[in-house]
């Protein structure tokens, strides 16, 4: 199995404020769901409350959650370790937040595909974990345009 990690980092690492995403870049978006369909994706509980129309399409959704009540669409586990011994080892996973997910599955990751955001938010809440050590694969910059306010680059990572 090969697990990725996928998100958008603000300079300071910042993820998220009161559970919601701190950028809305277009071309973010559909760089995430170009990866991720077909796939897994493996989210807490509350990146999953987030989400504006439930389990994500085309996708095998899975929640972390310390309750194991039924969410449609989605397969619930109670743990990273649980979710990833009910994944099989030609499946390509990503992590999709939050920050506690996120650094629980640091150290397992073969990947990392970050948007890095040339900004630094006012207000954040949560974190992306330290990352130094990861070396770039691939890194597409981007300019800022009538949809995008911020430069931000697409940056895949592999361990150093």
């Amino acid at each position: 199995m090969r697990i990725n990690i996928i998100a958008a980092v603000a300079r300071n690492r910042a993820i998220g404020f009161q559970n919601k995403l701190l950028y809305w870049l277009p071309n973010d978006l559909k760089r995430f769901k170009q990866l991720t369909t077909g796939h897994t994706i493996i989210m807490g509980r509350k990146t999953f409350d987030s989400l504006p129309k439930g389990a994500l399409p085309n996708r095998r959704n899975v929640v972390l959650s310390r309750s194991t009540a039924t969410i449609p669409g989605c397969d619930v586990y109670t743990s990273l370790s649980e979710a990833l011994s009910h994944c099989s080892a030609d499946e390509d996973i990503y992590i999709i937040g939050g920050a506690s997910v996120y650094k629980e599955a640091l150290p397992l990751a073969d990947r990392l595909c970050l948007t890095e955001i040339d900004d630094t938010p006012k207000e954040a809440d949560a974190f992306f974990p330290e990352y130094d050590g990861w070396k770039v694969e691939t890194r597409e910059d981007h300019d800022t345009d009538e949809k995008h306010e911020y430069k931000y680059s697409f940056v895949d990572y592999i361990k150093g």
